[in-house]
C-alpha cells in the first residue's frame, strides 16, 4: 500500500496515514521520571520541528510521570513499552496518546487483551514495533520473519476489532529495512513508521537513513519517520526535515545549495556556507539559498535559487529571484543574505 491508501489513525491532535504527508518523530534520551528534564528536551525538539515524541517507560515511576509531562507539552506523546505490559496499562491511564509494544518481549496474550481494551476505551492507537535486534527467538531473522511476527500480534488486536494500529520494522541494516518495509507495504494497509535503528552517530546515521528511508519515501511508503542518531535528538529532527525536503514531502524548510569549492575560488566561501546553514535551520520558508564559489556554475545556480551569491575576488554577486541585485564585499555577504531572506 502507498501512504495515500493506508488506514488513517489519530494520535492526539495529529493524523497519520492516508495522506501524502510524513510526520517527524523523535525520542527523548532523558529519564522519563525526571519530568523537568524530559519536558525541557521535548520543548527543544518541538522547536526544531518534531511533531510526535516518544518516551521510554522503564518502570512505574516513568508511567506515572506521563500525566505531568502531558500537562506541559504541546505535541502528542508516545510511550515505549518493553517486557512489562503493566507499564502500558498505567501509561494509558496516565494519558499517553499512543503506545508502542514490542512483540519480541511482550507475549502474554491476556495482558495484551487488557491493553487493547483500555486503548479502545481511551482512543489510544498502538504501534507494533518489530526490531531485528529483539525479534522473537522462534524466528530466524529475515524480512518474512519480521512480517510474521507482526501478524502474530495483529491477530490478537484484530480479533478484538481494534484497528488503530501503526507498524514498524526496524533494522540496523538499511537494505534489510528496505526489503522488509516494501514487503510490509504489500502485506498490510496499516500506516508504517520508518526508521533504521541503531544507525550510529551523525554521519553514519545520515547516510544509512537517507539510503533506506529516502528510497522508501520516494516509493510512496511511510507515514512517520525517525532518524535514529547517537547524539542530541535535535540532530534527528534536522536530518529528517532535510530528507523530507529533498523528497518534496515537506516544503517549509529552507534548501541550501553550495559548491564544494576548488582552486578557482577567490573569496572565503566555506565559513559563509556554514554560517548560513546554521541560520537556515530556523527558517521555515520554502526557499532555496545558493552559496556558490566561482563563475563556472555559480551564476546560473545563484540565478535559479530564490536568493544566492556567486563568488568573485573578495566579493560575491547577489542574485534574487533570477535577477542580479549588486556586488557585495566579503565582510557584508552574510548580513546582506540574512537581511534579504528576512524580507522574503
Amino acid at each position: 500500500m502507498k501512504r495515500e491508501n493506508t488506514r488513517q489513525i489519530k494520535v492526539g491532535n495529529i493524523t497519520i496515514g492516508n495522506q501524502n504527508k510524513v510526520i517527524i518523530q523523535s525520542m527523548t534520551n532523558t529519564k522519563t521520571k525526571d519530568v523537568e528534564a524530559t519536558v525541557k528536551q521535548i520543548h527543544e525538539l518541538e522547536k526544531a520541528g518534531c511533531e510526535l515524541i516518544r518516551v521510554a517507560i522503564l518502570d512505574m515511576q516513568d508511567a506515572l510521570a506521563v500525566s505531568e509531562i502531558k500537562k506541559q507539552i504541546n505535541i502528542p506523546l508516545v510511550c515505549d513499552i518493553h517486557f512489562n505490559p503493566d507499564l502500558a496499562i498505567q501509561a494509558i491511564k496516565s494519558g499517553a496518546d499512543k503506545i508502542r509494544l514490542n512483540p519480541g518481549n511482550i507475549e502474554n496474550e491476556e495482558k495484551i487483551r487488557q491493553i487493547v481494551s483500555l486503548c479502545k476505551e481511551h482512543h489510544v492507537p498502538i504501534r507494533i514495533g518489530i526490531n531485528a535486534g529483539s525479534l522473537n527467538k522462534k524466528y530466524e531473522l529475515s524480512a518474512n520473519a519480521m512480517i510474521e511476527s507482526a501478524k502474530d500480534h495483529l491477530r490478537i488486536l484484530e480479533a478484538m476489532d481494534f484497528h488503530d494500529i501503526c507498524l514498524s520494522f526496524k533494522s540496523s541494516d538499511p537494505l534489510e529495512c528496505i526489503e522488509t518495509y516494501k514487503l510490509a507495504s504489500e502485506t498490510f494497509d496499516y500506516p508504517l513508521h520508518l526508521g533504521v535503528t541503531e544507525a550510529g552517530t551523525l554521519l553514519d546515521s545520515t547516510i544509512k537513513s537517507s539510503l533506506a528511508l529516502g528510497s522508501l519515501l520516494l516509493d510512496g511508503i511511510g507515514d512517520t519517520i525517525r532518524i535514529s542518531i547517537s547524539d542530541n535528538p535535535v540532530e534527528e529532527i534536522k536530518v529528517a526535515k532535510k530528507l523530507l525536503r529533498a523528497c518534496k514531502l515537506k516544503m517549509d524548510v529552507a534548501n541550501l545549495i553550495s559548491c564544494p569549492t576548488c582552486g578557482r575560488i577567490q573569496y572565503d566561501m566555506l565559513p559563509i556556507a556554514k554560517q548560513m546553514e546554521k541560520y537556515l535551520e530556523n527558517v521555515n520558508k520554502d526557499i532555496s539559498v545558493a552559496i556558490m564559489g566561482c563563475p563556472v556554475n555559480g551564476p546560473l545556480e545563484a540565478k535559479r535559487a530564490d536568493i544566492g551569491v556567486a563568488g568573485g575576488k573578495d566579493s560575491a554577486v547577489l542574485f534574487k529571484k533570477g535577477e542580479i541585485v549588486k556586488t557585495i564585499p566579503q565582510d557584508k555577504i552574510i548580513e546582506t543574505l540574512i537581511s534579504e531572506i528576512e524580507k522574503m
